[in-house]
């Protein structure tokens, strides 16, 4: 599984931390905003790292690619986030090679995801993929892999029914405002933020309660004012949160900033309001639960979906794990051929020139030589031959360091 791509002894891993260990406080400190991740490809570059993609959603942040040792992937991801070496490990996993590519399969189809079934990953692995290869980082083993990936996505997605019901932490999130806020559909909701989980709620409220005064602030207008004309919502300014919020009974925070942007000195209530903070990192402050008439629901807790819906796609994991071993196969087989393919190429071209030196040698010490069928005769000895030798490397049992260094000697191909 080593790579073959002219840097020696490199590895592929996959490094990272998710919402299986890390709670969502770590997951914020080591989250990358647009900003970061550009930097942490930039310094990957410079730092001579042949191939690697990066993603970083509210549950996980992952780093898939070559080095000489995890570490150099480690140390990429600490220098541009706020987490540190310690924190990496206390929480943190390394996958290589087979376990990295397995690992890689399960998250972009969904198994890995916190709540199961969940595709919206898929499309950060694709952009991941577009950004690392702009700058030269996305050599033809990535490549394969990512589109091996996506082709299991797509399998998963469509042969099964692993997706299927509305189950989502946007959909939890209505779910849970519609149970808990009564007469929701006259009720002043107010959505800070344009992160897509917040964005996918409102869309969601305005579906199912008929609400036709959500309110939407952003720090950049133009962006809400773009989001505002597809969902129907209402645009003020950012100068204007604070009287808004005043005004609200949910408030759903969904902003991208990496500290708090909400705490108790900007609420002066007047009434109970409903706080839901979809943001990684934590964008409201705990302190807001200490005013009375608040709830504060935090997205770790929506996520914790174990309904019907959920129960139900479990029964389909079996079949999605059938595809990706499929699909797992086809791929090992390709690196594989990919790493033996320059030996058998060299082999029958080392053939060739004995078969060239025979038939040189027959011709003049033949008078009826027939050329013709010599190399019709001699060609097809070599196919099978050549086949015979692949067929040895691709077999599952064997040991194709060792089998292409004998190949290379007995042959000196190096010669």
């Amino acid at each position: 599984m080593d790579n073959n791509t002219g840097l020696k002894h490199t590895t592929f891993y996959a490094i990272g931390l998710s919402y299986k260990k890390a709670d969502a406080e770590m997951r914020g400190k080591f989250s990358l905003d647009e900003k970061s991740k550009e930097n942490l490809l930039f310094q990957a570059k410079n730092e001579g790292i042949e191939a690697l993609i990066l993603t970083s959603t509210c549950n996980r942040t992952e780093i898939y690619g070559f080095a000489q040792h995890p570490f150099q992937l480690i140390k990429l991801l600490c220098e541009n986030s706020q987490g540190t070496v310690e924190d990496f490990q206390k929480v943190a996993h390394v996958y290589k090679n087979k376990e990295a590519i397995n690992h890689l399969f399960r998250v972009g189809t969904g198994l890995d995801s916190q709540i199961l079934g969940d595709f919206e990953i898929i499309s950060q692995i694709k952009n991941s993929f577009v950004a690392s290869k702009k700058l030269g980082l996305a050599n033809a083993y990535i490549e394969r892999l990512v589109n091996a990936v996506i082709q299991a996505s797509k399998r998963v997605k469509n042969e099964t029914e692993i997706s299927s019901g509305a189950t989502s932490v946007s959909f939890a999130s209505v779910q849970y405002i519609m149970n808990n806020v009564e007469e929701i559909g006259s009720k002043n909701i107010l959505l800070f933020g344009t992160g897509k989980i917040g964005r996918n709620t409102c869309e969601n409220l305005v579906k199912h309660t008929k609400n036709d005064h959500i309110v939407l602030i952003n720090r950049t207008k133009e962006k809400a004012e773009k989001i505002a004309g597809k969902f129907n919502l209402i645009v003020k300014e950012y100068a204007d949160l604070q009287l808004e919020i005043q005004k609200a009974d949910v408030l759903i925070v969904a902003t991208g900033a990496q500290n708090p942007t909400i705490d108790a000195g900007v609420l002066n209530l007047k009434k109970p309001l409903l706080i839901l903070d979809l943001s990684i990192p934590k964008n409201v402050n705990e302190n807001v639960s200490s005013i009375d008439g608040v709830s504060l629901v935090h997205l770790d807790y929506l996520s914790q979906v174990t309904d019907e819906t959920i129960e139900k796609r479990k029964l389909h994991i079996p079949a999605a794990e059938a595809i990706i071993n499929e699909i797992i196969t086809e791929f090992m087989s390709w690196t594989k051929a990919r790493k033996f393919a320059p030996t058998i190429h060299s082999l029958k071209e080392k053939l060739a020139l004995i078969k060239q030196s025979e038939l040189n040698y027959q011709r003049k010490k033949l008078d009826n030589f027939n050329e013709e069928q010599a190399e019709i005769i001699s060609n097809r000895i070599i196919q099978k031959i050549t086949t015979h030798f692949a067929n040895h490397l691709k077999d599952e049992g064997t040991m194709v360091d060792e089998s292409i260094e004998w190949i290379e000697k007995v042959f000196r191909l190096n010669n």
